[in-house]
């Protein structure tokens, strides 16, 4: 069984960092591509940043140049520093995983509980 945590959440004035972390536990083989997303009440869950089991990154165009998406593949986590953030980024921010559990299985997708960031004055 494969869980997903994330953390780190919380409320910041605008213009200030916050750093989320994503935990993946359990039993597995490998964890592959990694993201995180973000969803507003009413709004579809929409993309914010990615990172492949190589390292390659991408990012939405509204986060460029303010987000960083990075992971420690030893401690199987991922994390998402956000500098800069806009009441805009305000949102339940959700980690993604693409997770096999063993050797001779693909990957599938498991998700996190979410984590709420708040940026407001």
């Amino acid at each position: 069984q494969v869980q997903v945590v994330e953390s780190g959440g919380g409320l910041v004035q605008p213009g200030g960092p916050l750093r989320l972390s994503c935990a993946v536990s359990g039993s597995f083989f490998r964890v592959y591509a990694t993201g995180w997303y973000r969803q507003d009440p009413g709004k579809q869950r929409e993309m914010v940043a990615t990172i492949g089991s190589g390292g390659r990154t991408d990012y939405a165009d509204s986060v460029k140049g303010r987000f960083t998406i990075s992971r420690d593949n030893a401690k199987n986590t991922v994390y998402l520093q956000m500098n800069s953030l806009k009441p805009e980024d305000t949102a339940v921010y959700y980690c993604k995983v693409q997770v096999a559990v063993n050797i001779v299985s693909g990957p599938n997708d498991y998700w996190g509980q979410g984590t709420q960031v708040t940026v407001s004055s």
